[in-house]
């Protein structure tokens, strides 16, 4: 396969991106605090397991091209900010940098092999319906206009 070691490079990224994201999600999830608290952890901990399930296929991907899985950890960043508002807006961020990710193997696959191609394609599509969720949670009750437009 052409490129393979790029590709074995940025799966490495997106995996160690996505188990940046476990963490993440985690540490939101224990910093949730107030009357919602019980369905926002929920949700913030079912995010933290999709982000492992990201690694662990990203994991594989590496596997299978016959590459070694990294053992770092994507960057995290403490901003100290712990309003659910503050933590919604910073994993809308973040999904927006991994669906940059996802893009940029896509790009580097097309035409390539199939099998990326379509791993990259549900990657985004996920990271694109949780962008969209998280929409939705920013918004006024009432509100029917995007967030982030």
């Amino acid at each position: 396969m052409k490129n393979q070691d790029q590709i074995i490079e940025l799966l490495n990224k997106i995996m160690e991106f996505e188990l940046a994201g476990v963490v993440r999600y985690n540490h939101y999830a224990l910093m949730v605090y107030g009357y919602n608290r019980i369905p926002i952890v929920s949700w913030l901990r079912e995010e933290a397991d999709n982000s492992l399930v990201h690694a662990q296929a990203a994991g594989e991907m590496i596997t299978a091209l016959g590459g070694h899985p990294s053992l770092a950890i994507g960057p995290l960043l403490e901003t100290h900010r712990h309003d659910i508002g503050d933590i919604l807006r910073e994993s809308m961020e973040q999904e927006a940098l991994a669906k940059a990710l996802y893009y940029e193997l896509l790009a580097l696959v097309k035409d390539n092999s199939v099998m990326l191609e379509e791993y990259a394609r549900q990657k985004i599509a996920e990271e694109e319906m949780h962008a969209a969720e998280v929409d939705k949670m920013l918004r006024k009750p009432g509100d029917i206009k995007s967030f982030s437009n």
